[in-house]
Order: structure tokens, then C-alpha cells, then sequence
């Protein structure tokens, strides 16, 4: 896998990291994810590859926290930014459960007291066929995950959504809540695969786009990222998931970007992206560009799926 293939020469120390949009420009341009927040021994900053091409530009902050899905939100794109202010993140706690050696109920700060904070600068590709690229702040999900030892019966892991009750989308109950997204272990702890607590020049997520820990799998459509996660299950056999539920045909458990399957009422060859200071309406009128096979991460995640007929277990 073509991860952390970063030289020493490339590391970059904590004050050039606080000129962030000098860095995120630079990072595009080189192709790298982004800068560890965190401090290492020594004070060091570790960088990761990207895979983003020198043409590919940031999506705006402003466009990436006012443009979402968030449901228990509401169901329009304005309505997560709307109603952010109604999603209580404090006090925040994570139930952690199934296979696993040493679950429990952590605090937010329990959680993530032992983690270094990495920034990776993600594509991320919706069902809608929309994309944006987002800089995110958190940490890998593997170094989460074995701190609670799974054990051998864990095949998969499964993550829920808070559900309380005076959220606009949840009074309308648009879905079954809580929301319920799962992967499969080997992809949990793929380097890729990252639990999100900050983006842009934020550390703390804004609420409408999941704070205050969300997940970005970025080889996979924006739905399977859940967001305000409350609790995470080691299970044995593959668990429900929320678009699975509601619409089977329409969104596989897998649901790795592939642009030869479409959507049952849309293709998904290609997409429209939402790049630089472009709205969601704006973006409705640039030319639509060519999806690539999970997302443009093939080389570090195909192999997970060798065998797989990726048509029928979408």
C-alpha cells in the first residue's frame, strides 16, 4: 500500500502547520493528505500521500459546512447548518461493545487523550454524484479500534449515530434511528479509514458535519461516513446499516465508489464537483468529471475486495 511513503525532509513542525492555507495549497499541489497535529517524539509532524492530482482544489470551507446530508438535521442541504446549533455535543460519550476485550463507556476526552491528530486532505464522493475535497483533522481508525482488543469473533464493526429526540429530521423520522452505518474489519482498520474531529482550521468538527467524531472511509459514498458517533460494536456477522434498511436495492453495505454501477434512478460514471468557493446551486452548472473506481484510492484498497464480484456485493 502506498501509505506514509513520506520522507524525513517532508516533515513539517507545528508553526508552518498553523499557516493553513499555505499548507493545504501546498499539500494538493504535492499530492500529500496533510500534516499530523498531534505532537511525535521530537515534536516531529508526520505527513501521508494523497492520491489528489495537481489539478484537483479544495472545496471552501464555507461550501463544505453549508452543503451536507445530515438527516437528523433535516433532508434539504441548508438544513444541517439551519438546525446545527440544536445537536447537544457536551457532555459526549461513546459506548464501546461486542467482541472486543476491553469495552465501556469513554468520554469524549478518554477517547481521544492517547491519539496523536493527523490532518489528511480526502476526496469525498456522495451517492448524489457530488464530490468535494476536504481537509479533516482526527485520527487513523485501526489506532482507535485496538485499544479495545477485539477479539477473533470481531468480523466487523458497526457504529450508531446519538439520536435525541428534538432534532428536526429525527421528529420526522425520514429513516429507522438510530443511524447505523458498519465495515467489515479489514476495512476498519485500512490506513485509510479515519475518525474525524476537526476540518479546515477547525480542531472541534462543526456540528452539521458530524461533530464531535465522525467517520471518513474516503473509497466509499459520503453516506457510509457516519457522523456523531455514540457507539461502536465488535459483531461476528455483518450488521444493518441505515440506506441498507430503507432501500436495499438502491444502497449495498458495501457501497465502494464504482463508476460502472449506477444508481437504480442515476449513473455514477461521473460526478459533479464542488471545488474552490462554488455552492452546491453553482455547481449545477460545471461540467461533470469522470468517477474513478473506489474514488481514486484503488491502489490502496482494491486488493480488499480481490475476488468480490463488486456488481452484485455493491
Amino acid at each position: 500500500m502506498k501509505i506514509a511513503n513520506i520522507a524525513s525532509s517532508e516533515i513539517t513542525d507545528r508553526e508552518t502547520f498553523r499557516r493553513r492555507r499555505e499548507i493545504l495549497r501546498a499539500s494538493v499541489a504535492a499530492g500529500l493528505t496533510g500534516f499530523v497535529g498531534g505532537a511525535l517524539p521530537g515534536g516531529a509532524l508526520a505527513a501521508f500521500e494523497a492520491g489528489l492530482g495537481e489539478d484537483e482544489e479544495l472545496t471552501s470551507k464555507e461550501t463544505a459546512t453549508t452543503y451536507n446530508n445530515f438527516y437528523e438535521l433535516g433532508t434539504d442541504k441548508g438544513d444541517p447548518s439551519r438546525y446545527a446549533n440544536r445537536l447537544r455535543t457536551e457532555p459526549w460519550s461513546v459506548t464501546v461493545d461486542g467482541e472486543c476485550a476491553k469495552g465501556g463507556t469513554f468520554s469524549l476526552e478518554d477517547i481521544l487523550a492517547p491519539h496523536a491528530i493527523e490532518e489528511r486532505i480526502y476526496r469525498l464522493r456522495c451517492v448524489e454524484a457530488w464530490s468535494m475535497v476536504i481537509p479533516w483533522q482526527g485520527l487513523p481508525l485501526a489506532d482507535l479500534l485496538k485499544r479495545f482488543e477485539p477479539t477473533g469473533n470481531a468480523k466487523y464493526v458497526a457504529f450508531e449515530t446519538v439520536v435525541q429526540d428534538d432534532l428536526p429530521g429525527v421528529r420526522k423520522r425520514v429513516l429507522e434511528w438510530p443511524y447505523r452505518e458498519g465495515l467489515r474489519m479489514d476495512e476498519a482498520m485500512n490506513p485509510l479509514s479515519l475518525i474525524a474531529t476537526g476540518m479546515y482550521d477547525e480542531a472541534v468538527l462543526p456540528n452539521q458535519n458530524g461533530a464531535p467524531l465522525r467517520l471518513v472511509v474516503p473509497w466509499k459514498y459520503g453516506f457510509k461516513s457516519i457522523k456523531s458517533i455514540v457507539r461502536i460494536s465488535f459483531v461476528e456477522e455483518q450488521p444493518p446499516t441505515s440506506w441498507n434498511l430503507s432501500a436495499p436495492h438502491e444502497y449495498g453495505f458495501f457501497s465502494n465508489v464504482n463508476p460502472e454501477v449506477s444508481h437504480p434512478r442515476w449513473s455514477q460514471a461521473k460526478e459533479r464537483r464542488l471545488a474552490g468557493d462554488k455552492s452546491g446551486i453553482a455547481a449545477l452548472f460545471s461540467p461533470k468529471i469522470d468517477t474513478r473506481p473506489f474514488n481514486g484510492y484503488a491502489d490502496e484498497v482494491a486488493e480488499l475486495y480481490a475476488g468480490m464480484d463488486l456488481a452484485r456485493d455493491f
